[in-house]
């Protein structure tokens, strides 16, 4: 797993990590915070197959975050108890010898929500969307760019290809 040496290394030299908001605060010991650009409410029924020939992704509503006061320069998310798609402000860019896998912040769970993540793919590169899951019967509140889970970064053997799937930025 990579430090937080070696991530601010690849950060610099490889960009593996761009529009963060502020790194002195995103790195951890063990990994970066990514932060959260937008939320959507599932609208419909999505398809999955083995093929991905009838493939068709769920529908989804952007959710507008709403200002306390109209001088606040971020906005607010109140969120009732349910399932969310969140999409990070961060870009990843993954070398062909590195995956990314996600966990929640523990601050997310003493609120009473978590996350679901798949693996980020090694050559991946683009804006990262995911599952949020709350659980709290009271709903929870979520603020504009809100640190919301931690990536890390795993070594592997370097593959001769890596993610070209419709994801890809």
């Amino acid at each position: 797993m990579l430090n937080r040496q070696e991530i601010e290394k690849f950060i610099e030299e490889k960009s593996l990590i761009s529009e963060y908001i502020d790194l002195s605060v995103q790195l951890t010991p063990n990994g970066i915070d990514l932060t959260v650009k937008k939320i959507f409410e599932f609208k419909d029924c999505g398809i999955l197959d083995f093929s991905n020939k009838d493939r068709r992704l769920s529908e989804c509503i952007e959710l507008v975050p709403g200002k306390e006061n109209p001088e606040d320069k971020f906005g607010w998310w109140l969120l009732k108890k349910g399932i969310y798609k969140i999409r990070t402000n961060e870009v990843v860019n993954l070398p062909l010898d590195l995956v990314g896998i996600a966990f929640p912040r523990s601050s997310l769970l003493r609120l009473g929500a978590f996350t679901q993540t798949g693996i980020w793919d090694a050559g991946f590169r683009g804006e990262s969307e995911f599952v949020l899951v709350v659980e709290n019967f009271n709903g929870i509140k979520i603020k504009q760019n809100s640190r919301i889970i931690q990536l890390v970064f795993l070594r592997m053997n370097e593959t001769d290809a890596g993610y070209n799937g419709i994801y890809q930025r």
